[in-house]
C-alpha cells in the first residue's frame, strides 16, 4: 500500500503546519539483501548516509527555517529522523518532519491544510475523508490537545493519512479508525496530566480576565506563544514513539487487506464468506464499544486435518480436504457413505458423538464442502443438545444424551464414533478404520438408493479410481456450482416472479431435475435456496421493481 502518516498543527502565528511524517520505502527489486535482525528495530540515522537518501532535512532553506517557531518543529534540522526495516519484506519506515521528496512534500503539505481549516467535521475532533486522484486521497482524524498558554486552553492537530487507493483507504476506515483513536487518546490523557500540574501552580484563567487587552496579546503570555508537543506531554521519546506506532500502522494497514485475481463474476460462497465477515466485524466493534475495548471470545477456527490428526489436535492444510472425502468413503464404506451423504444434501441435522474433537472437526470439514456456505449453520463441540434451527452440524461427546424426540426424528442422523484398543500406536491410511467404529443409525425409513441426482453424479466421481485427486475437487467443486445456479433460477421463478405449481414443474423440468429422484431434487434446491447470499437476493429485488417501474415511466 503506498501511503504515509502525518501528525499535522495548526499554528497560532503561522497556521497549519506538518510536525512529523512516516513514509514507507520499498525496496528495488525482489533480489534486494534482506535486513536480519533489524525488524521494526528503531534507531537513528547515521549522518554518513546522506549519499543514499535517508538524512532528512526539516528545509533547506533559511527563510522557512526561520518562520518555524517552536510550536511548528519536532525534530531539529541538524536530527538525521529515525528509520525502521521490517527484514520481511524489507520496507523500510522513515520519519521526520517533512518527507524526503518534494512531490510528496506539496501533498502532505495541502493535505494538512485541508485537514486543519477546510475539511472539517462536525464538532470539529473526529475523522473525516477527502482528496481526489491529483493529490491523493486522506484519511483525516482530528483533535485538541490541552494546553494553558493556548486560546481557549487548547491546540489543535490532526493525524493524516495519504495514500493513492481509494478503495484501499475508505475499506480499512474501521481499522485506521480504531488504532488512531489509541494513539490520540494516549496524547490527550498524557497533555491533560500536565495540564492539570500547571494549573495547579497558576490559574490561567483568572489571570487572563485581570490583565488588560492587548493586540498583541498571544505574544505576551509568558513569552511563549507556541510550546512543542514534547513540552505539553512531558514525553521525552515521544516523536521516537509516535515513529513506531506509524510504522506499524503502515505495516498492518497494508497487510490486512490483499488483491485477488477473479475470473469472472464472486460465487455464491464468495458473497456469503464477506457478508459474514462484514456481520462479525461490526459485531466485535459494538462488543468493544459496549465493553470498553476488550476483545470478544472467538472460537477456534477449524481447519482441515489429516489422518494423524484423528489422535491430536494439531490442524493442517486446507488441501486435504478432498483426500478426507475419499478416506471417510473407504472408511465408513460406499453405503453408509452415501445414506450419511443424502442426510447432509437435504438439510438434515447431522450429529457426531466421539471423546475426540479432531475426528469430529475433520469430519465436519468433509460433509461441509459438499454445500453451499450459506446453507452451513455448525456447532463442532458442544457440552448439550442444541435444536436443529440452531445448527445442521451438531459435535457432541459420548456422554452427552439425545432427546427421544430427535433419535425417533426422520430429520436427523446420528454418528457414534468409539476408539478400539489397539497395541500399535502407528497410524496411516490403512489402519484407520482398526482405530475407531463408526455407527450410524436415524430413524429415516426411506430408501436413499435413488437420492438426488447430485448425489448419483458424485458418487460416480468418488468411486472412479482413474481420476486423480485434483480432477475429482474440481469435479465436486463443478457440481455445487451447477446445482446452485439451478437454485437461482428457481428462486428467481417461484420467489420473486411468484409463478405458480404447473410453470415450477416445467422450469424443473428444463433444469434436469425431474424424474428418478425428482422429490429429493426439489427438497435439495429448496434447502439450498436458504444459502442464497443476501446481496443476490437484494439484487434480484431491486431488478424487479426496476423493470416494473420501467413502463411507467
Amino acid at each position: 500500500m503506498n501511503a504515509l502518516v502525518a501528525l499535522c498543527h495548526f499554528c497560532e502565528l503561522h497556521g497549519p503546519r506538518t510536525l512529523f511524517c512516516t513514509e514507507a520505502l520499498h525496496p528495488p527489486s525482489p533480489s534486494a539483501p534482506s535486513q536480519v535482525g533489524l525488524a521494526l528495530e528503531d534507531r537513528e540515522l547515521d549522518a554518513d548516509r546522506e549519499g543514499e537518501g535517508l538524512t532528512m532535512r526539516a528545509n533547506s532553506t533559511a527563510t522557512q527555517r526561520g518562520e518555524m517557531c517552536e510550536g511548528c518543529r519536532s525534530l531539529p534540522a541538524s536530527h538525521p529522523g529515525f528509520v525502521s526495516i521490517d527484514d520481511e519484506t524489507g520496507i523500510r519506515f522513515l520519519s521526520h518532519q517533512h518527507p524526503r521528496q518534494s512531490q510528496l512534500f506539496s501533498v502532505v503539505r495541502q493535505a494538512c491544510v485541508r485537514s486543519l481549516s477546510c475539511e472539517v467535521c462536525p464538532g470539529r475532533e473526529g475523522p473525516i475523508f477527502f482528496g481526489d486522484e491529483l493529490h491523493g486521497f486522506v484519511f483525516s482524524h482530528t483533535f485538541f490537545i490541552k494546553d494553558v498558554l493556548a486560546r481557549g486552553f487548547q491546540r489543535w492537530y490532526s493525524i493524516v493519512m495519504v495514500a493513492t487507493d481509494r478503495i484501499y483507504l475508505i475499506n480499512s476506515w474501521p481499522f485506521l479508525l480504531r488504532h488512531l483513536r489509541l494513539t490520540i487518546q494516549s496524547l490527550q490523557s498524557t497533555a491533560l496530566k500536565v495540564f492539570d500540574s500547571e494549573q495547579g501552580v497558576i490559574q490561567q484563567r483568572a489571570m487572563r480576565m485581570n490583565s488588560v487587552f492587548s493586540p498583541a496579546f498571544p505574544h505576551q503570555r509568558s513569552g511563549n506563544a507556541a510550546r512543542s508537543l514534547t513540552s505539553l506531554t512531558q514525553h521525552k521519546n515521544l516523536w521516537a514513539s509516535l515513529h513506531s506506532s506509524f510504522s506499524w500502522l503502515l505495516k498492518a494497514c497494508g497487510s490486512r487487506l490483499t488483491e485477488k485475481l477473479l475470473e469472472g463474476a464472486p460465487t455464491e460462497d464468495t458473497l456469503v464468506l464477506i457478508e459474514k465477515q462484514t456481520e462479525q466485524e461490526e459485531e466485535m466493534n459494538c462488543r468493544e464499544g459496549a465493553e470498553g475495548g476488550s476483545k470478544s471470545q472467538q472460537h477456534p477456527s477449524e481447519s482441515a486435518l489429516t489422518v494423524q490428526d484423528f489422535l491430536s489436535d494439531e490442524t493442517k492444510s486446507f488441501s486435504f480436504e478432498f483426500h478426507l472425502i475419499v478416506l471417510y468413503r473407504q472408511v465408513l464404506g460406499a453405503a453408509e457413505f452415501r445414506h450419511l451423504v443424502w442426510h447432509v444434501l437435504m438439510g438434515n441435522q447431522v450429529i457426531w458423538r466421539s471423546a475426540n474433537p479432531g475426528l469430529i472437526q475433520s469430519a465436519f470439514i468433509v460433509l461441509k464442502s459438499l454445500l453451499p456456505v450459506g446453507c452451513v449453520r455448525s456447532i463442532p463441540c458442544s457440552a448439550q443438545y442444541e435444536e436443529a434451527y440452531k445448527c445442521n452440524f451438531l459435535g457432541l461427546s459420548t456422554e452427552v444424551p439425545i432427546p427421544v424426540h430427535v433419535s425417533s426424528s426422520e430429520f436427523s442422523v446420528l454418528v457414534d464414533v468409539t476408539d478400539r484398543n489397539r497395541q500399535n500406536s502407528a497410524v496411516n491410511e490403512d489402519n484407520v478404520a482398526s482405530w475407531f467404529q463408526f455407527s450410524i443409525s436415524s430413524a429415516n425409513t426411506q430408501p436413499t438408493d435413488r437420492g438426488p441426482t447430485l448425489l448419483n453424479k458424485l458418487e460416480v466421481a468418488l468411486s472412479n479410481e482413474n481420476l486423480s485427486m485434483e480432477v475429482v475437487s474440481h469435479c465436486l467443486l463443478c457440481l455445487k456450482e451447477e446445482w446452485m445456479n439451478k437454485v437461482k433460477v428457481l428462486f428467481k421463478f417461484s420467489k420473486v416472479d411468484g409463478r405458480g405449481r404447473e410453470d415450477t414443474q416445467k422450469v424443473l423440468a428444463l433444469l434436469g431435475a425431474t424424474g428418478p429422484g425428482e422429490e429429493d431434487n426439489l427438497r435439495l434446491l429448496k434447502f439450498w435456496m436458504t444459502g442464497l447470499s443476501k446481496t443476490y437476493k437484494t439484487h434480484l429485488m431491486s431488478a424487479v421493481r426496476g423493470g416494473e417501474r420501467s413502463p411507467s415511466q
